[in-house]
C-alpha cells in the first residue's frame, strides 16, 4: 500500500532522513516508535510533501516525490499533526465539514457525521461549539474526526495521545482498533509504548533518521537489545 525505498528529507541544509526503508500494507496498523527526534513526525511530514523528499516513495503504485499534500491527501492519505490544528472559530460541526470528502465516482463515503458521534458522543455534545474552547482531549477528538471525514485509505497519526487523560486515551485506542475494522490502515507515531504495542501489528523503531527494527510486537519486546539502545530512556 504504502512504501518508502531509501527516503531522505531536509529542513534546509539540515539531513533528517537517512535512507528510510519501510511498508503499510492494507488493514494493517503499523507503530513507528523511537526517541524525540529520531525521525518519526518529519517521516510523516515527506510522506504528506511537506518537508522536501528524495528517494522512492509511492502509495498504491504511485509515486508521491514532489507532489503537493493537497494531491496526496486526494489519493487517499490523511493527517492528524501532533498540532492538532483545529479551526479555534469555527464550531465541531464546521470543522468536521470542512474536512468532508464530496460525493465522487467511488460512492458514499464511508464515514459520516453519525459515526463521528457514535465514536466520541462528546462531539456530539459540543457539536456546535466552537473549536478554540474545547479541550485538548475534545480538540484531538476533533482533530482524528475531521481527518476520517475525508475518507482516508491510509491514516498517519502523530502522537494522538499526549497529554491526554487515561480515560480519552482508551478512547483514541477505540478509535484506531475501529478503523482497522473499516478497512483504514494506520501509521501510528505514539511515545506510549504500551498502547502501541496493544494495537499494532507491526513495530517499526527509528534512530538517526532510519528503521533500525521491524517486526511484530512481541518480536520487539523479545529484543532487549533493540529497546534498550533505540527506546528506553
Amino acid at each position: 500500500m504504502l512504501t518508502l525505498r531509501n527516503l531522505h528529507a531536509y529542513y534546509g541544509k539540515s539531513h533528517v532522513l537517512h535512507g528510510v526503508n519501510m511498508t503499510v500494507n492494507e488493514g494493517e496498523i503499523v507503530a513507528l516508535l523511537g526517541r524525540n527526534g529520531s525521525g518519526r513526525s518529519t517521516t510523516a511530514k515527506a510522506i504528506m510533501g511537506l518537508v522536501h523528499a528524495e528517494g522512492d516513495m509511492a502509495f498504491r503504485g504511485q509515486s508521491l516525490i514532489g507532489k503537493s499534500a493537497y494531491d496526496i491527501a486526494h489519493l487517499g492519505l490523511g493527517y492528524v499533526p501532533e498540532s492538532r490544528d483545529v479551526f479555534p472559530k469555527l464550531t465541531v460541526r464546521q470543522n468536521l465539514a470542512l474536512g468532508e470528502k464530496r460525493a465522487s465516482g467511488k460512492g458514499k463515503p464511508r464515514w459520516r457525521y453519525e459515526d463521528m458521534w457514535r465514536m466520541f458522543p462528546r462531539m456530539k455534545e459540543r457539536e456546535h461549539t466552537e473549536a478554540g474552547v474545547l479541550s485538548g482531549g475534545e480538540q484531538q477528538m476533533l482533530t482524528l474526526c475531521r481527518t476520517l471525514m475525508g475518507d482516508p485509505d491510509l491514516i498517519l497519526i502523530d502522537e494522538p495521545t499526549e497529554g491526554l487523560a487515561p480515560m480519552i486515551v482508551a478512547l483514541v485506542a477505540d478509535y484506531l482498533k475501529h478503523l482497522k475494522e473499516r478497512g483504514v490502515s494506520v501509521l501510528l507515531i505514539e511515545q506510549k509504548l504500551t498502547i502501541a504495542m496493544s494495537i499494532s501489528d507491526r513495530a517499526l523503531v527509528m534512530g538517526h533518521g532510519q528503521i533500525v527494527f521491524d517486526g511484530t510486537p512481541a518480536q520487539l519486546r523479545a529484543d532487549e537489545g533493540v529497546r534498550k539502545a533505540w527506546l528506553e530512556v
